[in-house]
């Protein structure tokens, strides 16, 4: 599948997407037909094997990308401070990766505050080229349009490192009337949407609604947003999060109907529709 943006989700495997994507070999195999790019959670938690790498590159296209988070040792726990070896040791693990990888998601935890952006710069200038990273702050100061917010963005701009921007609104917008919505909101955070002009490719991460018609509102102004970097000759990173997770790739399939209407040159992806049975009379 060759599309002029990317377009993925958190995960590339549900049971609920089985009947949604074409046939394939494996799961990756099957997701990367339809969507372009995913988010790489599993890292976060646990560190692949260098085979497990191996095997995922032939699964995928060339120009499938993988944005994968770094370890909780080192983003969260570490908060990047002394984690040369162990960027190194995971760097080598991705090696067989290294030519579909994009960005890499450096999501940093909400006690990550201005004191330790020294910690940042150094982790992100150390970093071997052509790998990069596109960074993701919780912290509220790097909200508050004060010196904390110019001087993380500076630091971005000088080093052409996008700021992921972080759409919850349409998550925190529903009742929290089931177990799901509500875990969601608990886990997600609730951070105003900012969005930082820099000259590397953006990166939106947006959560959506339980009700998928519902994100039609919330979905416009991206879908204006990014069809107008399309044109412009850039190319985001767009990624479809549901509190229910199997309704990622619908919201997906939601999302490029929209924006195949604002793009004259973009088709919606094709998804599989259930069949129903046919009864005997």
């Amino acid at each position: 599948m060759t599309l002029s943006y990317f377009l993925g989700c958190p995960l590339w495997q549900h049971p609920d997407w089985k009947s949604q994507l074409p046939q394939g070999n494996s799961a990756l195999e099957r997701y990367s037909q339809v969507l372009n790019c995913v988010e790489g959670n599993t890292t976060f938690y646990a560190t692949p094997s260098r085979a497990q790498c191996r095997q995922w590159r032939s699964q995928v296209h060339d120009d499938f990308r993988f944005l994968f988070k770094f370890p909780r040792e080192i983003s969260h726990d570490q908060l990047l401070a002394n984690t040369d070896a162990q960027v190194r040791a995971f760097l080598e693990i991705l090696a067989p990766l290294e030519d579909v990888l994009g960005p890499f998601l450096l999501q940093l935890p909400a006690k990550f505050g201005p004191e330790h952006l020294g910690n940042l710069w150094r982790f992100v200038d150390a970093l071997p080229a052509p790998l990069t990273c596109t960074v993701e702050v919780r912290h509220r100061d790097f909200f508050s349009k004060g010196e904390a917010e110019k001087a993380l963005n500076r630091g971005l701009r000088e080093r052409k490192i996008a700021r992921v921007c972080l759409d919850s609104r349409a998550l925190f917008a529903a009742a929290p009337d089931s177990e799901t919505t509500r875990d969601a909101q608990r886990k997600k955070p609730r951070v105003p949407v900012h969005l930082l002009p820099v000259e590397a490719p953006p990166v939106i991460r947006y959560i959506g609604h339980p009700d998928l018609e519902t994100n039609r509102h919330y979905l416009a102004p991206w879908v204006e947003r990014v069809g107008a970097w399309i044109e412009a000759g850039q190319r985001p990173f767009v990624f479809m999060h549901m509190p229910e997770k199997g309704g990622g790739l619908s919201l997906a399939g939601l999302w490029s109907a929209l924006l195949s209407e604002r793009v004259a040159q973009l088709d919606a992806l094709r998804l599989e529709k259930n069949q129903p049975q046919m009864g005997l009379f």
